[in-house]
């Protein structure tokens, strides 16, 4: 993808992006997320059904008589987007590959960050960090989040979620809603994602394709696994072949709810095939129920 052809591409998902936040996400993005916390304010003379909790002792010594402190809520959100830029994303059988739609959800999630001045930062992996762009706020900021979303080569094949959210941890100190894009075509990255939820409010969104899913009847099909690079011979047009093709990627897809279920990890299933903003909506709106719910 060429410079001028990144650039009109931003351009092309800041207008679509800023639509659908407008018309769907706004009034509702923020009271999404769990975690927002609270900053201390000032303090004030102690008033009767106060909670003692909150008297500051130092102060009321210094003033012979208590005080309290006062706390706002911390409006600012930090949202991270980590995405999965491993080989096996350039795999797609419609209009998109399963990269080029992690990007655009990336870029409908930055903009609603942009959109309600919270602070958005990008962390790219492969089976290595890629690139980390450090949460800030920002037009400008959001438009270079989609740059390297849309433009960045990376250097690695494979994928390595466990290693991107460790060095997520050491990186992001302050909580943060993190949304870790993938299509968790990998192993071992559990415990990762139970620390990882525990610090940060951590959804995760698999990107997959239809293609995936089922073999069409096709013949013989030389593939080759794009993150190792082993060729494979398979006969699409058995029926068994195609029956054990399906019932092996009905375990995976099984294998990474489970996963992220005992971890905690709220999981949005997404496909190349779908609309995904639709979807994504949609989950806004389940979270913000549930999360009311849990209030009341």
């Amino acid at each position: 993808m060429t410079p001028r052809e990144v650039l009109r591409k931003v351009r092309r998902l800041e207008i679509r992006t800023r639509r659908l936040v407008d018309e769907s996400l706004a009034g509702s993005y923020h009271s999404v997320f769990k975690g927002r916390g609270v900053e201390f304010a000032e303090v004030r003379e102690y008033e009767p059904g106060d909670d003692v909790r909150t008297i500051d002792w130092n102060v009321s010594a210094k003033m012979g008589h208590p005080f309290v402190k006062k706390f706002t809520e911390e409006r600012e959100l930090t949202v991270v987007l980590v995405v999965d830029a491993s080989a096996s994303g350039r795999f797609g059988t419609g209009a998109s590959s399963k990269l080029e739609t992690a990007a655009e959800i990336g870029a409908l999630l930055a903009f609603s960050a942009i959109r309600n001045n919270d602070r958005v930062g990008l962390l790219l992996f492969t089976d290595r960090i890629e690139r980390f762009v450090p949460p800030r706020k920002g037009r400008e900021h959001g438009l270079r989040v989609l740059r390297e979303l849309l433009a960045f080569e990376p250097a690695g094949r494979g994928t390595a979620i466990a290693g991107a959210l460790d060095v997520l941890r050491r990186v992001v100190t302050k909580r943060a809603v993190v949304f870790l894009i993938s299509d968790f075509q990998d192993a071992g990255y559990e415990k990762s994602l139970r620390v990882t939820n525990i610090k940060h409010d951590l959804v995760a969104i698999s990107v997959s394709d239809p293609r995936e899913e089922t073999l069409p009847p096709s013949g013989l099909l030389a593939l080759r696994d794009a993150e190792t690079g082993r060729p494979v011979l398979i006969d699409a047009g058995h029926t068994g072949v195609r029956r054990l093709f399906a019932e092996r990627r009905a375990r995976e897809v099984l294998r990474t709810r489970e996963i992220l279920k005992r971890s905690g990890t709220e999981l949005l299933e997404l496909s190349t095939g779908t609309d995904y903003d639709r979807a994504l909506v949609s989950f806004f709106r389940e979270r913000a129920r549930r999360t009311a719910r849990a209030g009341g």
